[in-house]
């Protein structure tokens, strides 16, 4: 069916953190976070705010107002909302592009099951979509980093999303090893509130340990001292009063250990995998980072020290999935060997 799709269209990276979608022959026309807001007052789900005035919202919301990230994982936890939140972003992008409805293809995770992968395409379906396929991510995310997925040559690529980490390895337009880690940056946020909250009694919010990560966070420990600092505030959780302490790139670093070591891990479990001809040829090209989290500093330099192969971060690492579908629908017949391999 994905044959069909690719006369007109869009692309939809729908990711835990962000949604991006792109329109043929227009590029990337949306880039707002998968957040939605709603009014839990109502009998049925009113939305209230989607996107980038919703994420203003988290942490921040009366009793009756909830923010809801609707992917949980890089897959669909609540189906209504998440519903909602594609047509929402359809929607707003159809007002300017004067789409009817959208013939749509949508990255899903290369671990998520037939349940999970029917219950995004039926999302897109109900959100307007004409027709929907699907395509896996490692292999979207290689189109837009620019590697040679259709030659008979391995690539690996590591994408780091915000609920899951995907490791592929591609040859001949197929997807010859892939392994999927719920871990992602979300999770590292997490683990920065745990561990500021178990170091320092402090209770800090999500948007708090996200500008953290961006800001001072390090895949790896500073090599001389603790780095440079920044002031965070928060909830002491000895008084209860809100409070402000100044923390190094070293603490913060501490905190990201547990997941950077699960990307790590899962990435030379890849290698052991991989069959040897494919090995010889990785050897020579290395290891590509994508997605949001490629941007972790140090992480880079972290899979370098522990593979001993070369790594390189994407040109445009956060839009590099969608670049890559938005290719698919550019191009159908160089990559059409891509997407026969693929659901839809």
């Amino acid at each position: 069916m994905i044959s069909r799709l690719l006369s007109s269209g869009m692309a939809i990276d729908l990711g835990t953190a962000n949604t991006l979608v792109y329109v043929k022959g227009e590029g990337v026309a949306l880039n707002e976070p998968s957040v939605v807001a709603i009014n839990k007052n109502h009998s049925k789900v009113r939305v209230l705010a989607v996107g980038v005035e919703a994420k203003r919202m988290v942490g921040r919301t009366p009793a009756h107002i909830e923010a809801i990230h609707p992917l949980r994982d890089g897959v669909i936890a609540d189906f209504e909302i998440a519903e909602e939140m594609i047509k929402y972003f359809i929607r707003k992008v159809n007002r300017r592009i004067f789409f009817s409805r959208p013939e749509v293809i949508i990255c899903v995770p290369s671990g998520s099951t037939p349940v999970e992968r029917r219950a995004i395409e039926e999302a897109g379906l109900r959100a307007g979509a004409r027709k929907v396929g699907l395509i896996e991510e490692p292999m979207a995310a290689a189109i837009g980093a620019g590697l040679p997925v259709t030659e008979p040559s391995g690539s690996l690529v590591v994408d780091v999303g915000g609920g899951t980490t995907e490791v592929g390895v591609l040859s001949l337009g197929g997807i010859v090893y892939s392994r999927s880690l719920r871990v992602g940056g979300h999770h590292m946020d997490e683990a920065t509130i745990r561990h500021i909250r178990n170091t320092f009694n402090l209770l800090i919010g999500e948007s708090s340990a996200e500008n953290l990560k961006q800001t001072v966070g390090s895949a790896a420990l500073p090599e001389d001292g603790d780095g440079p600092t920044i002031a965070i505030k928060g909830r002491d959780l000895l008084n209860g009063v809100p409070k402000e302490i100044v923390i190094s790139q070293r603490q913060v670093a501490e905190g990201l250990i547990e997941p950077v070591g699960q990307i790590v891990e899962m990435v030379k479990t890849t290698l052991e995998q991989t069959a040897p001809e494919l090995a010889a040829d990785i050897v020579d090209t290395g290891i590509f980072l994508t997605g949001g989290g490629a941007m972790l500093h140090r992480l880079d330099e972290v899979l370098r020290k522990a593979t001993g192969l070369p790594v390189t971060i994407a040109d445009d690492p956060l839009t590099c999935v969608v670049q890559g579908t938005g290719r698919v629908l550019e191009e159908p017949r160089t990559l059409k060997q891509v997407l026969d391999g693929h659901p839809g």
